[in-house]
């Protein structure tokens, strides 16, 4: 069912814009969770993409700038992600230099997903405005598919989910409407300047989402609130590099903090549609089984 509402989406995203435009669209992190959705409906709507990944041929490192010009060669717009989180030091710094050599490589036409409450993420947006590009953001709240296809699905799998975050709500958002949505800002020039903020139609805590995906998936899975100490032990127990664990620790203990609980209107401003529930999202991953233990 929510195939044949992308299908039907992507539909009249190609009656609205036509795909005159041959020249590939670059996704960088193209392999990733909304970048390879994104690759995926603008190639059914006959649009060229080329792929941006540090496994790709030729490949594409946020670390070595020299790789690249070549990807950018040809190019006429450009769908940003940052690995590992714009939240990580020194990721505006690269944004503003990507997005400099694009405008100056004729490539204008930029979208950066962005995060909400994030100072470093907002940097690198200031970056992208400041590169000369026509560009849009998209300022998402936490993805639903960290419970499915990040890792918090180990946590879950475990069947206790347990994280330094007590009663703080988070309105989560599913990347098909992330991808949804970046693919009609991508292709559709009316959202040229626009900042969209991107959120699910309600707030939860990390305890009821945790109850959503018991129910959906039928298995014991319980929430279970630890310190920031205890969190930070069991992240070095699984032998994280530091940068991630830094980067961990600043989510989940700063960004965390109720700035981001409120909802957004930016899915239904985009697309005319309000977003998906996490209710949704979660019987829709618990059917594919990545849940089943």
């Amino acid at each position: 069912m929510n195939e044949m509402k992308n299908e039907n989406v992507n539909k009249k995203l190609l009656e609205k814009t036509g795909n005159g435009n041959q020249k590939p669209i670059l996704i960088l992190g193209g392999t990733g969770k909304t970048g390879r959705r994104v690759a995926n409906r603008l190639s059914a709507l006959g649009y060229p993409v080329r792929i941006g990944s540090r496994s790709g041929t030729p490949s594409f490192d946020w670390n070595n700038q020299a790789s690249w010009e070549s990807l950018l060669e040809g190019v006429g717009a450009v769908y940003i992600t940052y690995y590992p989180d714009l939240a990580a030091p020194g990721a505006a710094d690269a944004v503003g230099a990507f997005s400099k050599l694009a405008v100056e490589k004729g490539v204008k036409r930029l979208v950066l997903l962005s995060g909400r409450g994030e100072e470093e993420a907002h940097r690198s947006e200031e970056a992208l405005k400041a590169s000369g590009a026509d560009w849009t953001i998209l300022r998402c709240s936490w993805f639903a598919q960290n419970f499915s296809e990040h890792f918090l699905l180990d946590y879950v799998l475990s069947g206790i989910i347990a994280l330094p975050v007590a009663n703080v709500k988070e309105p989560f958002i599913d990347v098909e409407d992330i991808a949804d949505v970046a693919v009609e800002t991508i292709i559709n020039p009316k959202h040229i300047g626009q900042l969209y903020e991107l959120s699910g139609p309600r707030s939860l805590t990390f305890a009821e989402a945790t109850e959503e995906i018991a129910k959906a998936s039928g298995q014991d899975v319980r929430y279970q609130y630890i310190s920031t100490e205890e969190f930070k032990y069991g992240l070095q127990q699984a032998q994280l590099p530091e940068d991630i664990i830094s980067l961990m620790m600043e989510l989940f203990t700063k960004v965390l903090d109720g700035r981001n609980s409120h909802t957004t209107d930016g899915v239904n401003r985009v697309l005319g549609r309000e977003p998906r529930d996490f209710s949704e999202y979660a019987k829709s991953a618990a059917a594919t089984g990545v849940w089943n233990t």
